[in-house]
Formats: structure tokens, C-alpha cells, sequence
């Protein structure tokens, strides 16, 4: 019996909490995810990337697609970025698909294009951190490995009355020294599996099916009636709101987009070109003149009318976009130039552009 040391309480673990979470799991978890029937480390580390703040129902049909386009390591290593960004998109958070391009590189170039076993290495590489580098160890190698995602952070929560914002160094640090603990000698995938799925299916944020779940005898939120307070939630914050206009600039059966830097929103995509890039502070406020201005940089303006506005919400603030539709008469070498470029429009369903971007010019 080994005593793990709280803030709250001194609690005893023991092996039965391992044994009757691998048990629960050959039961009831899940077995049919398309990542579940392999050993292949590449295959389990792209659904581990690709489900970091993404549900699984919407991972399966991209990570299937990615993986008829590139079915190993080196062709993802091989393949340009852009092509690598344009299938990832719709997925968000972009910067996952940028660092999963530099880590097949490194891969590659330093592992012969196989993912080493050890922990430590797997964290050296892009955009794998300790958990996900437990996972992909724990289900490709069979390493004693601890994993503390989200769901994981939610279980041990409410099993051991752990209070406090989960994401606090100190709440986060007393998660590890659980996780470590309760890891099993046997049974790793599993028993690493099981934590998975119980967070993701009974032990979920809203609407905890406890009547359901093995741990319900030891769960100190249950037992305390906490279920819906634990883990303890972050303070809210007032979303910020952000305004743009973006232009959808025609010419020919052309759209004129415009790549963005690699960091920040969208990184590294295709998107319109926006007008807060384009016009100085002494040029607002917006009006048709200024529009005009900016426009004959581009070419020759046929028409201008402007599009219904939509909003989309990131993880720390929300954009109103009011598009700008311009169809041009004649077109500038400016519109070719630098990080612009005309994409014919047959082409926008397989481009790299942001979801909502898509949604725009494609519907």
C-alpha cells in the first residue's frame, strides 16, 4: 500500500483502483476507434494531436483522411506545409498541424522515422507535451507511463475531493503525484484507456452518469454531493469582442486571398485580405472612399457590395467579420505579389483556409 500525500488529507491508494478501472474498460470503455486496433506509433500520435480539444466524433473522418493522404511518417515529413495546413483545416487550433509537420520532420531526421519509446525524448519533440508523450508510449510501447489530459484531471478530481482550478501549478502538481501513483504493473493500455473513457463518457462535465461508473463506492464528489462543483472552475472572464472587414476580392472567376503570418489567429493559412492590414489609422473611419483607396492598389473596382456579417468565437475572443464582395475589371501586379495570390475558385473546397472562411466562399 503506498500513502500519497494531499493538500487536503492523507489518502490511501491501492491496487484496486487500477484492477477495477482495467476491468471496467475490457467491459464497457471503448474498442472500435479507428487508433485503437494498432500498435503503430505514428498513427496513435496523430489521433493524440488531432484529439488535444477536439471530440472524437469530429477527429475519425479527418484523421481517416489524413491518413489516406499521408499513411506514414516520412510522407508527412516530405510534404509541403500548405498541404499539410489544408487538410487539417476546419480542425482549429493550427498551430497542432504546424508543429505535427516540424515533429514528422524530426522524426525523420533524427529517429530514422521511428518515435522513440522514452518520455522524456517524446516531449523533446514539436507540440507533444508530457501526457500525450504517456499516451502514445503507454498504447504503441506498452510503457508505464501516467497520462493527465482533461478528462483524466476531471476523474481524479471528484474521486479524491481535489479543489481548486485543475490548471494551477500547484492543483496540477498534486494531479501528477495521483497519476503516478495509481499506475499499475500490468495493464497499462487498458488501464490508460479506461481513464480515457470514463472521463469522456460517464465522468463527463454536465450530466455525470454516476449510477454507471466502477470508481461511484470511492468518489469523494459523489459521496459529498460535489459532482457539479468539482473540479473547481476558472474564474469567467469577459470574452473580448473584435470587429474586422474582410474583402472577397473577384476577378475572373479568381478570389484574391492572402496567407497569413505563422503565428497568431489562423496561422499560416489562406484568408481574405483584411482591412486592418491594409488601412492606416488617419485613413478611418471606414467608408467607400477609403475602400476605394485601398481597392486600387488591387486593380480596376467593377463593383462593390457589401455581404451579410458573421461572427466567430475563438478560445479567447470573439470576431465579428463584415466581408466586402469587390469584383474587379482589371487586376494589378500588386494582387500576385508577396503573400497575396489568386486561387481560381474551383480550387477554395481543397485550399487551406480557415472553417469559417471556407464557409463564406464556398456556400
Amino acid at each position: 500500500m503506498k500513502r500519497l500525500i494531499t493538500n487536503h488529507h492523507i489518502e490511501t491508494v491501492d491496487p484496486s483502483f487500477s484492477d477495477t478501472l482495467i476491468q471496467w474498460q475490457k467491459q464497457y470503455g471503448r474498442h472500435q476507434l479507428p487508433w485503437q486496433q494498432t500498435r503503430d506509433a505514428y498513427r496513435i500520435w496523430l489521433s493524440e494531436i488531432m484529439l488535444q480539444q477536439t471530440q472524437v466524433a469530429t477527429v475519425i473522418p479527418y484523421y481517416q483522411r489524413f491518413l489516406k493522404r499521408f499513411p506514414t511518417v516520412s510522407s508527412l515529413a516530405e510534404a509541403h506545409v500548405d498541404e499539410v495546413m489544408a487538410h487539417w483545416s476546419g480542425l482549429g487550433y493550427y498551430t497542432r498541424a504546424r508543429n505535427l509537420h516540424r515533429c514528422a520532420q524530426r522524426v525523420v531526421a533524427d529517429y530514422n522515422s521511428q518515435f522513440p519509446a522514452d518520455v522524456e525524448l517524446l516531449c523533446d519533440l514539436p507540440g507533444i507535451g508530457q501526457s500525450t508523450a504517456a499516451a502514445i508510449s503507454a498504447f504503441a510501447y506498452g510503457t508505464r507511463a501516467a497520462i493527465l489530459d482533461g478528462n483524466v484531471k476531471r476523474v481524479f478530481c471528484r474521486v479524491f475531493g481535489i479543489e481548486g482550478f485543475p490548471g494551477s501549478a500547484s492543483v496540477e502538481k498534486q494531479l501528477w503525484e495521483i497519476a503516478v501513483s495509481l499506475l499499475p504493473l500490468h495493464g497499462i493500455e487498458s488501464y490508460t484507456q479506461g481513464l480515457m473513457d470514463l472521463g469522456a463518457t460517464l465522468c463527463t462535465r454536465s450530466r455525470a452518469r454516476c449510477h454507471e461508473c466502477p470508481l461511484a463506492s470511492r468518489c469523494n464528489a459523489l459521496a459529498t454531493h460535489r459532482v457539479n462543483e468539482l473540479p473547481t472552475r476558472k474564474s469567467k472572464k469577459v470574452i473580448p469582442e473584435k470587429f474586422t472587414v474582410m474583402l472577397v476580392v473577384e476577378h475572373e472567376k479568381n478570389i484574391l486571398l492572402e496567407q497569413r503570418p505563422p503565428k497568431g489567429i489562423w496561422g499560416g493559412l489562406l484568408s481574405l485580405p483584411e482591412l486592418a492590414r491594409l488601412v492606416r489609422l488617419h485613413q478611418l473611419p471606414l467608408n467607400k472612399e477609403v475602400l476605394n483607396l485601398v481597392l486600387s492598389e488591387f486593380g480596376e473596382v467593377e463593383s462593390m457590395s457589401l455581404m451579410p456579417e458573421f461572427t466567430h468565437t475563438f478560445s479567447h475572443y470573439k470576431l465579428t467579420v463584415a466581408p466586402v464582395r469587390v469584383r474587379l475589371r482589371a487586376a494589378f501586379m500588386m494582387a500576385s505579389q508577396g503573400s497575396y495570390q489568386w486561387l481560381p475558385m474551383t480550387k477554395l473546397k481543397q485550399a487551406a483556409l480557415p472553417a469559417p472562411i471556407k464557409k463564406l466562399l464556398v456556400s
